[in-house]
């Protein structure tokens, strides 16, 4: 693998009208934060971190657009006017007819897995992110991964790593039957895999495989526009379409989506479930009754909706994409530039560090990614976030995932090139002195979804033994 280019500063497409303070706890105060977190993340306060780098997921900056239509929200129980505006923009750019509002993603996961799965199924996908998993297995149903091999290879340069292996998605078709497969899934892009884009070659081979078969094929798009941006970049002839014409390509290719809107929706809450199949649909409305609220409002406040519909049209401005993924691309040069290990391809929604090779001295059942996370915080107040093992639950030993990384997710609009290259300078610091990070052990492992409950606490160092004295 070659170096990456040397980073050029990303020119920001907006100007600041409101600050926030940004924290700076000392060492001190840091240490004391670990121990009262249980060496978990996501257990601290936001007081106690400088940089959050947590998720992408709801934590952008909203446009002086999206606060607008805040204070012009309808609040009206049914039918406010919010919802209409929310349903034109979702149809205008999915062309799905049926459209329910959710309070975030995994409440439209929720939704369409408990009406289409069931005890038994099997649901394939490219990568079931944390939720996605938790949800089919909920069901009872059984996630079935099927990314291409090169998905769980860090140094390969390969564009569309995100790709689904065509010919496993026909075997398990075979094999298993459509009774068997309620649906499938392909996420864009492919956040469990390092937030790596899916080819629109490869969607349309999903989708003539999933037709023919008669399955019903649904995306989780909540990062679909940075998903358009790589398939713009990489794919031939696609140049010269724009983010929405690539997207609806793929819209068009598929029977319905799930979607946190706190990604390309550029919110910070709410989400969408939506669906060709009017009788889907009608069950789905059932459920949403029962689950997040009346069908004209989905669990959020109507000025929300307001706020999505317009964060949904900025997301396709080239401008504002390309200061997003060239943010994320000036961060892993400053990284490559010191030899940081690093998933490659960048992805479209931050950086994530592989961990077998940032932490080689650290075996599996010493948690070598929790300890990573744990250690930048340690270092400078950076917050980032384990995605390996832990994070997905695995049965068996700690570890013994393909992928073990730890996730830079950088939030939307939020920080400077000065604040990337201030989290640079922590993780080079940290990988210079890498050999004296020690391990984890799991004090406590909830049933489910256990990287954000779990607690941890430091293994102990090897005490030197000396021969006695003859």
């Amino acid at each position: 693998m070659t170096a990456l280019e040397s980073p050029a500063l990303p020119f920001e497409p907006y100007k600041t009208k409101v600050v926030e303070r940004i924290p700076n706890p000392s060492r001190e105060d840091r240490e004391r934060a670990l121990e009262r977190a249980g060496f978990n993340l996501f257990n601290l306060r936001s007081a106690d971190v400088r940089i959050d780098l947590l998720t992408d997921s709801g934590t952008g900056a909203m446009s002086d657009r999206q606060w607008s239509a805040i204070m012009l929200g309808d609040e009206s129980y049914a039918g406010s006017r919010n919802f209409a505006e929310f349903e034109s923009a979702v149809r205008e750019l999915t062309g799905f007819p049926h459209i329910l509002p959710t309070h975030q993603g995994r409440g439209a996961e929720n939704l369409l897995f408990s009406v289409l799965a069931s005890e038994g199924s099997i649901v394939p996908n490219n990568m079931h992110f944390d939720t996605t998993q938790a949800h089919v297995r909920h069901q009872g149903a059984e996630p079935r991964n099927l990314a291409i091999a090169a998905a769980y290879d860090p140094e390969s340069d390969v564009p569309f790593k995100g790709n689904v292996d065509v010919d496993r998605l026909a075997e398990l078709l075979a094999t298993a039957g459509p009774h068997r497969v309620p649906l499938a899934m392909v996420t864009l892009t492919n956040n469990s895999g390092a937030g790596q884009p899916v080819s629109l070659a490869n969607f349309r081979a999903v989708a003539g495989l999933c037709r023919a078969q008669g399955v019903p094929l649904y995306v989780d798009m909540c990062r679909w526009a940075e998903n358009a941006y790589f398939v713009r970049e990489r794919e031939p002839g696609m140049a010269s379409r724009s983010i929405a014409e690539i997207g609806r390509a793929f819209f068009d290719l598929a029977d319905g989506a799930t979607m946190s809107a706190k990604k390309d929706g550029l919110v910070n809450i709410g989400g969408f479930v939506a669906t060709r199949d009017g009788r889907v649909a009608e069950r789905l409305k059932e459920a949403l009754i029962l689950f997040e609220g009346f069908p004209t409002y989905g669990g959020l406040a109507r000025r929300d909706l307001g706020a999505i519909a317009v964060g949904l049209e900025e997301a396709t401005d080239l401008d504002y994409l390309e200061h997003r993924i060239g943010q994320v691309r000036y961060l892993a040069g400053r990284l490559d530039a010191v030899g940081v290990p690093m998933f490659k391809p960048i992805g479209g929604h931050g950086v994530y560090l592989d961990v077998r090779r940032f932490l080689p001295h650290l075996a599996a059942d010493e948690l070598p990614g929790q300890a990573l996370v744990v250690e930048l915080y340690r270092e400078g107040g950076v917050r980032a976030v384990e995605v390996g093992s832990i994070m997905f639950g695995d049965p068996g030993p700690p570890g013994a995932r393909s992928l073990e990384l730890v996730r830079l997710a950088i939030p939307r609009r939020v920080y400077s090139a000065s604040h990337l290259a201030y989290v640079a300078d922590v993780v080079g610091r940290v990988y210079a002195r890498r050999d004296a990070v020690r391990g984890l052990t799991m004090t406590y492992r909830p049933e489910r979804l256990p990287h954000f409950t779990a607690r941890f606490a430091p293994v102990s160092p090897a005490v030197e033994v000396l021969p006695r004295p003859a």
